[in-house]
């Protein structure tokens, strides 16, 4: 695969077709600039519920493969499926619920893309002796680096961060300078029939459940019933199972203590949910797995906007390398429901610098 980056050389671009409007516009997008295009489609999650494939929010289901396959017959260009269903199982949905199970809050979005999506449409790009490989991702790459996308509501940087210059020298985001509302367009403008099909869920595979009703179905144990304690140690009630809470959650806990009452942790080795006022949610610092860098090099320390879950607006923290592939956040200003499992991510403005799995907290 060759590694020229600007959108307007021509060149052959594979591009990862979902079903959905975004990466049908991509696509439209990239072939309207004279690049010869591929379409390819990652089949991943098919349970035996599916029995007329048209669930939206499912993730590559047999109507979203036979969506791309129209807007690639539309386009004029090849379409091709691959099945991953087993790897996504194993990386993706087996820790989601494993995650639960440990008394985390995982990211499975994350994950996949880390694990699944690009590793494995990266090697279809060389085999098919590509020059890039576009995605529908609202995000923007340039000369090896990542940054967030002009549609700020759309953004889906977060979920890109573990990207690196393995990976981004070869990336193409066709819809980084655009709107959804100028996608959705530039779809009608070509003809696309899924034009105007809804967005899927946040989580593909949960087809729009309750992740709790999932998690019930597949976990290897049923989950105990524990204490519910404050953190000075009173018993104020009973929890139904450390899965089926997370952190920061207010409503559903089923106590009455007279005031707004939080979920501060999970403690998995006595099977007790500690609860708490707001004040008590929020986390001076944590303590990051898993850390990745864009630029492949991890600094010592630096200061950064770090996001620490998707709709989180960012704070000003100083990050600090520790052994390699972990660092700790120190934040200026204490922040409300930092989770263990969730994705800690660091900007410089608009672009991406990098992030990690939050692995610990430590309450101000």
């Amino acid at each position: 695969m060759r590694y020229n980056n600007p959108m307007s050389a021509k060149k052959r671009v594979v591009v990862a077709m979902s079903g959905g409007v975004d990466s049908s516009s991509a696509a439209a997008i990239l072939q309207s600039k004279g690049h010869d295009v591929i379409g390819i489609t990652l089949r991943l999650w098919a349970p035996s519920e599916w029995n007329d494939g048209d669930k939206f929010g499912s993730c590559c289901s047999p109507r979203d493969i036979a969506d791309a396959k129209e807007v690639c017959r539309k386009l004029g260009i090849p379409h091709y499926t691959m099945n991953m269903e087993d790897k996504f199982r194993e990386s993706v949905v087996d820790d989601f619920v494993s995650e639960y199970e440990a008394g985390r809050t995982p990211n499975p979005c994350v994950r996949c893309n880390a694990f699944v999506k690009f590793d494995s449409l990266l090697n279809y790009a060389v085999a098919m002796e590509a020059d890039a490989l576009a995605t529908g991702h609202y995000a923007k790459a340039w000369s090896g680096r990542l940054f967030k996308a002009k549609d700020a509501a759309k953004d889906q940087s977060y979920f890109l961060y573990m990207l690196g210059q393995k990976e981004l020298p070869r990336l193409m985001f066709p819809l980084g300078d655009l709107t959804k509302d100028e996608a959705r367009l530039i779809a009608e403008d070509a003809g696309l029939p899924n034009a105007r099909k809804p967005d899927s869920q946040d989580v593909c595979f949960l087809e729009g459940r309750d992740y709790r009703d999932f998690i019930k179905e597949r976990m290897s144990a049923l989950a105990r019933k524990g204490l519910i304690k404050t953190s000075d140690g009173r018993v104020i009630g009973e929890h139904a199972g450390l899965p089926f809470y997370t952190i920061g959650q207010r409503g559903g806990l089923g106590i009455a203590t007279g005031e707004r009452t939080y979920v501060l942790h999970k403690e998995a080795g006595s099977n007790t949910l500690v609860v708490g006022a707001a004040e008590e949610t929020l986390a001076a610092s944590c303590r990051l797995k898993s850390v990745s860098w864009c630029s492949g090099s991890a600094p010592d320390s630096v200061m950064a906007s770090v996001k620490i879950r998707y709709r989180h607006p960012g704070a000003r923290a100083q990050i600090t390398s520790l052994s390699p592939g972990e660092a700790r956040v120190d934040f200026e200003v204490p922040q409300a429901s930092a989770a263990p499992g969730q994705s800690a991510v660091f900007y410089d403005g608009d672009e991406v610098l990098g992030g990690g799995v939050i692995d610990d907290v430590r309450r101000s």
